[in-house]
Formats: structure tokens, C-alpha cells, sequence
């Protein structure tokens, strides 16, 4: 018997993939079912404004090692929007804000 996978099912197995592979996810569902769609970022990504990453899925998201995130965070670069127990957690649009500016400052 076939099990029929939930939206919710999806999205967590999104957020457990590698951020590279969540890309490429995208990239192939962008140019498979969205090619005649004029959608924005905001529609498409809109419902992610207020989520929060963990340490390692900011430091995917910014593109660094581990150690170079630890080293923002550490020099007050980057804070975290809240701590639980021992884990921090990344607003989103902190760690979007924070990515513009470091490709603003590589380029």
C-alpha cells in the first residue's frame, strides 16, 4: 500500500537536506513547473519571512564553515533571535540581511 506524502511530510524533508541540495531541488522545480509563472520571491518563499534557521542550517544558508560562523556570532556579527537550551536559533531575515552584505562586500 502507497503512502501519499503530506504537505507538511515534504517540508520536513526539505529542511533536513543538505542547502545545496535544497537548491538544487528548486532549481529543478523552478524550471519543471514554473516556467510560464511570473511568481516573486515573496510568493514563492513569502511563508519562510518568520522562521528561524539552527546554527548549521545559517551557516548552509551564508555559504560558511562552521568555524567562520561561530566567528560572526562570536564577534557579535550575527545574534541569534533566541536560545534553546543550548541551541541558537537565526531569524531569517537577519541572516538575508546579513548575506546581502557579505556578497556586497565580496564583490
Amino acid at each position: 500500500m502507497s503512502h501519499a506524502m503530506t504537505a507538511e511530510d515534504l517540508l520536513n524533508e526539505l529542511k533536513s537536506m543538505p542547502f545545496v541540495e535544497r537548491g538544487r531541488f528548486f532549481s529543478i522545480l523552478g524550471q519543471h513547473f514554473f516556467q510560464d509563472d511570473n511568481l516573486t520571491h515573496e510568493q514563492v518563499f513569502g511563508h519562510l519571512i518568520d522562521d528561524e534557521f539552527s546554527s548549521k542550517e545559517a551557516a548552509e544558508y551564508l555559504e560558511v564553515s562552521m568555524a567562520t560562523f561561530r566567528r560572526y556570532v562570536q564577534r557579535g556579527k550575527l545574534k541569534p533571535s533566541r536560545v534553546v537550551g543550548r541551541s541558537q536559533m537565526f531569524a531569517t531575515q537577519s541572516l538575508k540581511e546579513f548575506k546581502r552584505a557579505l556578497c556586497e562586500v565580496r564583490s
